[in-house]
């Protein structure tokens, strides 16, 4: 469970010192320590729970969702979460692991995203995807943006086939970058092709 100093001040009201004997409880393991203010007293919590909270409003997306659904084959190691309005990335690193959190466009960022069986939200697919190629470089055209899909992110194809592509015309405008937009395009001549 995800606890807070406030909270650990109420448990501990008792000692004289709280800080000293919260301390001593990080010292011991019995406390695992998230960031300033905020602590975990369960050493097999879920990465996305501890993510969902270090940095809130935030949801699980990017290569960490991407690998989550198995569209990438890559293990990924970091959780790579998604921010809105807060004008730069973060980084917290603790017993967990590094987290990492990325803005994306307010008109974006409340759509799309889904609460998982594990207990906690992560992007959809679709979402997911849209998500990371808003964060890299604008390619120039359709073809740059498939070698960019299926060579440098190596999306499995069979699972692209698998997104919805009412979800990625919902999603995809909202966005106003050149990689969605292309995305846009290059799935509605892959979804035509296969009927």
């Amino acid at each position: 469970m995800v606890i807070s100093y406030n909270e650990l001040e109420d448990k501990y009201s008792n000692y004289s010192n709280i800080s000293v004997k919260v301390n001593n409880l990080v010292k011991k393991g019995d406390l695992i320590k998230l960031k300033r203010g905020l602590y975990c007293d369960n050493k097999s919590e879920k990465r996305g729970i501890i993510a969902n909270i270090i940095y809130s409003p935030s949801y699980v997306s990017f290569q960490s969702a991407l690998a989550y659904y198995g569209m990438i084959p890559e293990r990924v190691y970091a959780t790579t979460s998604a921010t809105a309005l807060k004008g730069k990335s973060k980084h917290y690193s603790n017993l967990f692991g590094d987290f990492y959190f990325n803005d994306v466009p307010a008109s974006a960022f409340p759509y799309g995203i889904i609460l998982n069986e594990e207990g906690y939200k992560i992007a959809t697919k679709e979402k997911a995807l849209a998500d990371m190629l808003y964060s890299l470089e604008p390619v120039s055209n359709q073809k740059e943006l498939v070698a960019l899909l299926f060579e440098d992110l190596r999306i499995d194809e069979d699972e692209f086939m698998t997104l919805s592509l009412d979800e990625l015309e919902f999603i995809l405008p909202r966005y106003r970058s050149t990689n969605t937009d292309l995305l846009l395009k290059v799935a509605r001549k892959i979804f035509a092709k296969r009927g």
